[in-house]
C-alpha cells in the first residue's frame, strides 16, 4: 500500500463525499478543531498491517459527520475505520421520525464496508459535533466487535484502546459455531 511523505496510508479510490462511502484521506493532515490525538500513538499497526494515521481518521469521521442527518437531537455523529487492505470506509447518522429506526454513523460505516467490498475494520474513529473522540453505543461496539473483532483499535476520549477492552466478554459468532456444534451433536 503506497503512503505519503508523512506516512498515512492512501487509502480507497472514492472521496468521503462519494457515494460509496470509501474515503481517500491520504491528503489529510489535519483539521481545524480535531482533537489532538498525539495520546493515541500515531502510527499503531493493527492485525490489518496498515499504520493507523489517526489524525486522518479523526478528519474523516468529521468529514462525514457533517453530513448526518440529524433534524432531532441536533447530534451529528461520524465514523471513520480503516479497513485490513488499506481501504477506509465512513458513515454518519440518520434519525427518523419515529425514532428507533435512526442509523447510527457506525452503522452506516459497516454497511459501507460491505458495500465497497467487505472485508475487516482494523481501526475505528468516531466523532461528535466537537470533533472530538465519542464512545459508540453498545449496539454499535456489537456491530464493531462482528466486523473488527477483539483486535480492532477505537480512538477514544481516554486514548487507543483494542475492542476486547471495550467489550469485555463480547458475543459473537463463535458462540453460534458452538452451538450450532451441540445441535450437530449425536
Amino acid at each position: 500500500m503506497p503512503s505519503t511523505p508523512d506516512g498515512a496510508t492512501r487509502a480507497g479510490a472514492a472521496h468521503a463525499s462519494g457515494a460509496s462511502g470509501a474515503s481517500d484521506v491520504s491528503g489529510v493532515s489535519g483539521v481545524a478543531g480535531a482533537s489532538d490525538v498525539s495520546h493515541a500513538s500515531g502510527a499503531a499497526i493493527p492485525d490489518g498491517g496498515h499504520a493507523v494515521d489517526w489524525a486522518a481518521l479523526q478528519a474523516a469521521a468529521a468529514e462525514v459527520r457533517d453530513r448526518a442527518y440529524a433534524p432531532y437531537s441536533h447530534f451529528p455523529v461520524g465514523a471513520a475505520g480503516l479497513v485490513d487492505d488499506g481501504r477506509v470506509v465512513v458513515g454518519c447518522n440518520v434519525e427518523n421520525a419515529s425514532y428507533g429506526v435512526a442509523l447510527c454513523a457506525e452503522c452506516g460505516m459497516v454497511s459501507s464496508l460491505h458495500a465497497t467490498g467487505g472485508g475487516r475494520l482494523t481501526a475505528v474513529s468516531c466523532v461528535g459535533d466537537d470533533g472530538k473522540p465519542l464512545m459508540p453505543c453498545g449496539r454499535c461496539r456489537q456491530l464493531l466487535w462482528e466486523n473488527g473483532g477483539p483486535t480492532c483499535l477505537l480512538l477514544t476520549p481516554e486514548g487507543v484502546l483494542p475492542m476486547s477492552a471495550l467489550l469485555p466478554q463480547a458475543f459473537g459468532p463463535e458462540q453460534l459455531d458452538s452451538a450450532a456444534e451441540r445441535a450437530d451433536a449425536p
